[in-house]
């Protein structure tokens, strides 16, 4: 998975979450969450076809929240913005994994509105510490492969 730096810099339409089916799957259970207040982030790891992007997100914030839609839309574009600045630390990690693909939904949890830069310090906490679980992960899966091979060596 060959990622050119101008292409990371995007939040493209393919990189959203727009199948009700995709949607379902990422909150239907058995997924992943973690917070950093005010937002919440589902994730879900799936296996990629070579026409799926590497990373696909949902940017949510609540009628409960903020009843007026300028007010929802103002933190959709700061959450989106937040994503689109940091995702280079997903997409740094998942070049060493071409057979897998994400699928993030942001979620809003607060009734206030914060400083793009809160909001940005949230993402890019979120981001970081995903980005350090699937290298973690990705470090057992070598170390399971190198195990093997060493014992079909002997």
């Amino acid at each position: 998975m060959n990622i050119p730096a101008e292409s990371t810099a995007k939040f493209s339409k393919g990189e959203r979450i727009v199948s009700r089916r995709q949607i379902e799957k990422l909150f239907g259970g058995g997924n992943r969450s973690m917070a950093a207040y005010p937002v919440r982030m589902v994730y879900m790891s799936m296996s990629r076809a070579s026409h799926d992007e590497a990373v696909q997100v949902l940017v949510t914030v609540s009628k409960r929240h903020f009843k007026h839609a300028v007010r929802r839309n103002r933190v959709k574009r700061q959450l989106r913005e937040a994503y689109r600045a940091n995702k280079h630390l997903l997409y740094d990690v998942l070049q060493h994994m071409p057979d897998r693909s994400l699928a993030l939904a942001f979620i809003w949890q607060s009734d206030r509105l914060y400083d793009s830069t809160e909001v940005a310090f949230a993402m890019e906490s979120l981001l970081r510490r995903l980005s350090e679980r699937l290298i973690r992960q990705l470090h057992v899966q070598v170390v399971d492969e190198v195990r093997l091979a060493e014992e079909d060596g002997l």
